[in-house]
């Protein structure tokens, strides 16, 4: 524990990260599979197994239409295999299918009609959104959120609202062409521009003016010494905040509207790192994604499901990727099978699967090269041979 402890902090309080990081994840991918586990059994897809975690089986139960429901010992996903499926991946048996009588075809799910098969597919990411949503909703309706006037009470000298031509008493209205209603907008956009150029529409007494800004990049230290790049535009809010709850249907709303955000932003991310405006060592994998679940942990458990509503619209967005093995791939096929009239060959979603391991596998080392990174252990087991 000792040598953990040396590692950026990480083993001081292993347990404080490891209970909110499975919490988090066991609930995203429990709703992921339960997206495809509920619309496979609407359309009469025989179910052998849903499983959260991967490998030997801790314990489990068979429901009475005989699929075996299972928690297994590698918590880091989960899998629902229909009845004809080779393995979790949903590859088909098809050595196994091609002698089957037609009268035992009728609950496989790999000779539902086309649209069935890719609504089952699609019913995870889809429940990921909805699960987020949910929370959302939830959130806004029980603790509320926080809204300031989006008034500049200051502007930092030097900084680009100086520049620009901000002044204290300004109201901000719009952003690239986008109304915001309160300063916490103003910040999410500011924060996610990455130092892009952005116009400010601002009401300066009686006049509408524009102006335009584009955020500095800064390094800021956060409580837990983790350091993030976040662009800073160089005002300070005026004139308050307070908590506001939503009715239950103008929370749902708000909830669509804050998805819809979390994605938009995501492509932006990417596009971002594509044409270079951003770092790709933002990315995290799972020994980030457990750092910051004990992390936001601390402050309390609210904190801990919007952080579950966010990585639930990261694992939708990130399965619908075209990439063959996850379920985006699966939606590939099945576009090209209705395109061609008949499904891809073997070999030809061998190969694709094989591909899309690699992607993967290659997206995870380096997602896990940040974590470690982040972490300090290269310079720490550096200092041990030194």
């Amino acid at each position: 524990m000792d040598v953990l402890a040396g590692v950026g902090g990480f083993g001081e309080s292993l347990w404080s990260y490891l209970i909110p990081f499975l919490f988090v994840l066991t609930v995203v991918v429990f709703f992921h599979e339960l997206g495809h586990f509920s619309v496979a059994r609407w359309f009469g897809v025989k179910v052998d197994t849903f499983s959260i975690g991967f490998g030997r089986e801790i314990f489990g139960w068979n429901d009475k239409h005989g699929t075996r429901w299972k928690l297994s010992w590698v918590p880091l996903g989960g899998y629902v295999k229909f009845a004809g499926d080779e393995n979790a991946a949903s590859v088909p048996d098809r050595e196994r299918l091609e002698n089957l009588p037609e009268d035992q075809k009728a609950g496989l799910f790999h000779f539902k009609p086309l649209p069935q098969r890719a609504a089952v597919v699609a019913a995870g990411p889809v429940a990921n959104f909805i699960l987020a949503i949910v929370i959302f909703a939830g959130v806004f309706t029980f603790v509320g959120r926080t809204v300031g006037a989006p008034l500049v009470e200051a502007v930092v000298e030097g900084s680009p609202a100086a520049a620009a031509g901000f002044v204290p008493g300004d109201r901000i209205v719009a952003i690239d062409g986008e109304r915001v209603e309160s300063f916490e907008e103003i910040r999410r956009y500011v924060t996610t521009s990455a130092g892009s150029a952005m116009t400010f529409l601002v009401e300066r007494g009686a006049r509408e003016v524009s102006l335009t800004a584009a955020p500095e990049i800064q390094e800021i230290t956060d409580r837990f010494g983790n350091v993030h790049r976040i662009p800073q535009l160089g005002i300070q809010q005026g004139g308050g905040s307070e908590i506001i709850r939503s009715d239950p249907l103008s929370a749902v709303w708000l909830g669509v509207k804050e998805t819809a955000f979390i994605v938009e932003r995501t492509f932006d991310y990417l596009g971002g790192i594509i044409t270079g405006r951003e770092s790709a060592d933002q990315l995290r994998g799972v020994i980030g994604i457990a750092q910051t679940s004990g992390q936001v942990a601390t402050f309390g458990f609210v904190a801990l499901l919007t952080m579950t509503a966010l990585l639930s619209v990261s694992i939708g967005l990130l399965n619908l990727f075209p990439v063959p093995l996850l379920d985006g791939g699966h939606l590939l096929y099945y576009a090209v099978e209705a395109v061609r009239g008949r499904p891809l060959g073997e070999q030809a979603q061998e190969f694709g699967f094989r591909i899309g391991l690699a992607l993967v596998m290659t997206l995870m080392i380096f997602a896990t090269w940040n974590d470690l990174a982040r972490l300090e252990v290269f310079s720490f087991l550096g200092g041990l041979f030194s």
